[in-house]
């Protein structure tokens, strides 16, 4: 896993694309290794069907949320982040490439599929989502080493001062962690990987789509 955030921190851009689909590979195949099947990482076929309408739902509902977000003023600041000022086709590539095989796939298969999977099978359910929502936090300090300064309402909450950046890491580990519990609980209920992976996409690729659109609307 630290080779894939290396590779997607230091590599040329597009590295991801490549990295992670190779990363989530490697992931199943140490799975494998240890043991465990399809069905306990998530990718049994008897809980696609299920998985998949939960995923759909997930993607309906975030829709809603940001659409209506977007529109009002004491939340549109959320949607002004300079790093998704794109032009359509690079927020439409973004959201339906670059997100989920550079950044969706490896890290539900990683985090929702594989370690959940592996403590699960030692300790339960409740452990597997606990311990994976925390590495998952943890796993997003350096995406958000700049947080503070390409997303005004994250710069509004932390202030100008030299804490700031402190704090915007640490609120963007604790929302990712909320988030990995979220994510767990989806896996656990569904039986299937496709539920989280359905809502980590349309957190992040409607997120850019509609980011994109509010700048050019603005």
């Amino acid at each position: 896993m630290a080779t894939v955030l290396a590779a997607g921190r230091l590599g040329p851009p597009g590295t991801m694309l490549v990295a992670g689909p190779l990363g989530a590979l490697v992931v199943l195949l140490v799975a494998r290794g240890s043991g465990l099947g399809a069905d306990d990482v998530g990718l049994g076929r008897g809980s696609l069907r299920r998985g998949a309408a939960y995923g759909l739902g997930c993607v309906a509902a975030v829709a809603v949320v940001y659409l209506v977000a977007a529109r009002l003023p004491v939340t549109r600041s959320a949607f002004l982040d300079e790093r998704y000022r794109l032009d359509p086709g690079a927020a439409v590539r973004t959201a339906f490439l670059v997100i989920p095989l550079g950044t969706v796939l490896f890290e539900e298969v990683s985090f929702r599929g594989v370690l959940w999977g592996l403590v699960r099978r030692e300790r339960g359910a409740a452990p597997a989502t606990l311990v994976s929502s925390a590495l998952f936090g943890l796993w997003h300090v350096l995406p958000s080493l700049r947080l503070h300064r390409v997303n005004p309402a994250v710069a509004g909450l932390v202030g100008p001062g030299p804490a700031g950046p402190f704090l915007a890491v640490g609120g963007a580990v604790l929302v990712t962690a909320v988030a990995g519990v979220l994510f767990g609980e989806l896996r656990r209920r569904s039986g299937s990987l496709l539920a989280p992976l359905g809502l980590h996409w349309a957190v992040n690729g409607l997120g850019v789509l509609v980011t994109a659109g509010t700048a050019r609307w603005s």
